[in-house]
């Protein structure tokens, strides 16, 4: 299959806009420290990607900015709005995949 350039960024990025909206707004039941533990990756790591892609393009925003554009809200609101409560299990279980996922200077 031959797509160029630009259709294929534009595909990528229907993809990328296809996942937040499954995830910002039909599964928030899913939490992150599952997402993380099982997948290795979490809605806040596609905000911090997002952040990374504009600050290599000379964009500077900083973690909570790029969480507000990724979640439609403030980190307290979705917090208030859709976490629950981890066990003890879950929390020492998303440290590990946090670290082997993300590692220890990026949270």
């Amino acid at each position: 299959m031959d797509i160029d350039k630009q259709t294929q960024i534009e595909l990528e990025a229907a993809a990328f806009r296809t996942l937040r909206e499954h995830l910002m707004e039909k599964r928030t039941d899913v939490q992150n420290i599952d997402m993380m533990n099982l997948a290795g990756f979490c809605r806040n790591c596609l905000s911090r990607w997002y952040q990374e892609a504009a600050n290599e393009r000379g964009i500077e925003m900083d973690k909570n900015e790029a969480r507000e554009i990724y979640y439609g809200m403030t980190m307290d609101e979705w917090k208030a709005n859709y976490q629950t409560d981890a066990s003890p299990e879950k929390q020492a279980a998303f440290k590990v995949a946090f670290e082997e996922n993300v590692g220890t200077d990026k949270g």
